[in-house]
């Protein structure tokens, strides 16, 4: 069985696996010992520190295989996205040009450099290995974050967003990042994103333009790019957008991949999880999947199981489940379906 749990020191190894092999662009897995192992440290820090607000904590999971510790995926929350730098987006607006003279009233889509989503919380490092893209796993990975939020609301913020990868090619080039980064930048897109995995983006955010980009004269290729989603950060987009999460207002600003937001009040997960009591006993399997926690902090745990659920009444999990999850008879998991 799979099971969501924080990752650990001892994860290092296997988690830089995991990093090697998720896509350009997904910058907070890089594929570097020291970032990762820094990764692993603030995330044991957060979940041990006490917290009353969102502030600089950041929380790391892996996903692990009970039958024998390999982990196969990881992802993560970033408690208040730009806390100590701004947290870089493109607005997507529309600027009128009109002359009453000559009757023209035209609509303009632009592009602005804007940091409004700083101080939302942020879903960040997602991965799964591709046999388990099309499983209820990835959703296990993605969702389980999203239960943990709801069982530590007052760790995170009112608002999420999740940047989601844009399109590059085989030779990790985007169309969009040659027509507005690379301007401002003598690298390649997977260069850029090397360097901002191992340091910031905010650096590169700050030398990129100020004043408005105005779409239309963006190559036909970076036009098309934008909003557009790598195919291997598919089923993250796919789980979100099922979670109510939007897509309209803002893109990244390095490959113009969708950056998604969503009121924490209205994602699925959070607001149609029930937290239930348990009863240990065989034969509580069965039924339909959900994805079950045990909505403790450092001891946090979450899989997937197939119960014969009837709201308002307790949960039946086997012996074998509830030792997972680390809860006993009389205790509490918080579960919504998959």
């Amino acid at each position: 069985m799979l099971v969501m749990r924080p990752a650990q020191m001892a994860d290092l190894q296997d988690v830089q696996r995991l990093a090697a092999d998720s896509p350009v662009g997904v910058t907070s897995l890089p594929d570097d010992v020291e970032r990762l192992s820094d990764k692993i440290v603030s995330s044991e820090a957060s979940f041990a520190a006490e917290v009353s607000f969102n502030g600089e904590e950041s929380y790391f999971f892996v996903l692990e295989d009970s039958s024998n510790g390999r982990l196969v995926g990881c992802s993560g929350i970033v408690a208040s996205a730009g806390y100590s730098e701004p947290f870089y987006s493109f607005r997507n607006e529309t600027f009128v040009h009109a002359s009453r003279s000559l009757s023209i009233h035209n609509k303009i889509h632009v592009l602005s450099l804007c940091h409004d989503l700083t101080g939302n919380s942020l879903l960040t490092s997602f991965y799964v290995e591709r046999p388990l893209v099309d499983t209820t796993y990835a959703e296990l990975n993605s969702r389980a974050r999203l239960l943990f939020m709801a069982s530590h609301p007052e760790r995170f913020a009112d608002a999420v967003v999740v940047e989601i990868v844009g399109t590059s090619d085989e030779q990790g080039d985007s169309a969009f990042w040659d027509a507005v980064g690379r301007n401002f930048f003598d690298m390649s897109y997977s260069e850029a994103e090397r360097l901002s995995g191992l340091k910031s983006r905010t650096f590169l955010a700050e030398l990129m333009p100020h004043y408005p980009i105005y779409v239309p004269l963006l190559p036909d290729a970076a036009q098309e790019a934008m909003g557009q989603v790598h195919p291997r950060a598919q089923i993250t987009f796919d789980i979100l957008m099922r979670e109510g999460f939007e897509t309209d207002h803002y893109i990244d600003i390095f490959d113009g991949g969708p950056t998604l937001h969503a009121r924490a009040s209205g994602i699925r997960s959070i607001a149609q999880s029930r937290v239930v009591p348990v009863r240990v006993e065989e034969g509580g399997r069965g039924g339909r999947p959900y994805l079950v926690a045990n909505g403790q902090l450092q001891d946090f745990r979450a899989v997937v199981l197939e119960l014969d659920w009837v709201p308002g009444k307790p949960v039946s999990l086997s012996a074998e489940a509830a030792e997972l999850l680390g809860v006993g008879e009389g205790g509490s998991v918080r579960l919504v379906a998959v």
